[in-house]
């Protein structure tokens, strides 16, 4: 199971080795899935994203925090999303109903955008304090970039959490929505490739999954040791990849 931001790729630029990796995996007979936090692509985006990469991949090897999210909601619940198009995608697949954040919504779902504003978030805020239940797609604080660290879904979760007094059911990693998700639709993982031990390295832990950890993304050499401590520590998921194959630390 393989992280993306960070893992595979920085905002879209592959990390050198990395499809190189996941191709060696499959020729090896493992089957790789793709686990992300990021709610913003839709499946088709996130596709077409992997394809420029050089990764081969289709929808049913994808499960992300949005996805998740979704499964929180029932028939009746009329949902308000402030993120982006790949949310709205994940809710659109239920049987919720999608209302704007000033009608009365029963749910208010939050997930990484930039296209937000004091109002929006205000709203949301009002919203929760009336009593509709917050629902976020992930905690991560930042998101990573070539350029460096970008504010994650979290900044905008936070707003809204100490705006409105409520904290959120958390759907992503490493809780347990998108474990469930995840074990449902493939099973335990054997590894699970990761760069943040707080996101991946403890959904590996929820998991029962041994933890890769590669420093290409939010972790750096500098910020070891971790915790949980990772069974393989590399510098990017190439030398992750030689190092589960291999049976041996990198």
């Amino acid at each position: 199971m393989f992280d993306l931001d960070g893992v595979v790729w920085l905002a879209g630029n592959p990390i050198k080795g990395s499809p190189q990796a996941i191709e060696k995996l499959r020729k090896a007979g493992s089957e790789v899935v793709f686990v992300t936090n990021n709610s913003t692509p839709t499946l088709a985006d996130y596709v077409e994203r992997l394809a420029r990469a050089g990764v081969e991949a289709h929808p049913g090897e994808l499960a992300t925090s949005a996805q998740a999210a979704a499964t929180l909601l029932s028939g009746d619940d009329r949902v308000a999303v402030l993120g982006g198009p790949g949310l709205v995608e994940a809710v659109s697949g239920t049987e919720a109903e999608m209302v704007p954040l000033d009608a009365d919504p029963g749910v208010v779902m939050v997930g990484r955008t930039a296209e937000f504003d004091f109002a929006q978030l205000s709203l949301a805020a009002k919203a929760i304090r009336g009593g509709a239940r917050f629902i976020a797609t992930n905690t991560d604080a930042t998101f990573p970039t070539p350029g460096g660290l970008e504010p994650g879904a979290g900044a905008l979760v936070a707003f809204i959490e100490v705006a409105s007094g409520r904290h959120p059911d958390i759907a992503g990693k490493p809780n347990a929505a998108l474990a469930k998700l995840v074990v449902e639709r493939y099973g335990v993982p054997d590894y699970v490739i990761g760069d943040s031990p707080k996101t991946d390295g403890a959904f590996a832990t929820r998991l029962g999954s041994p933890f890769a950890l590669v420093l290409s993304g939010v972790t750096k050499s500098e910020n070891l040791p971790v915790t949980p401590t990772p069974a393989i520590v590399s510098d990017d998921a190439a030398r992750a990849v030689d190092a589960i194959l291999g049976g041996r630390n990198a």
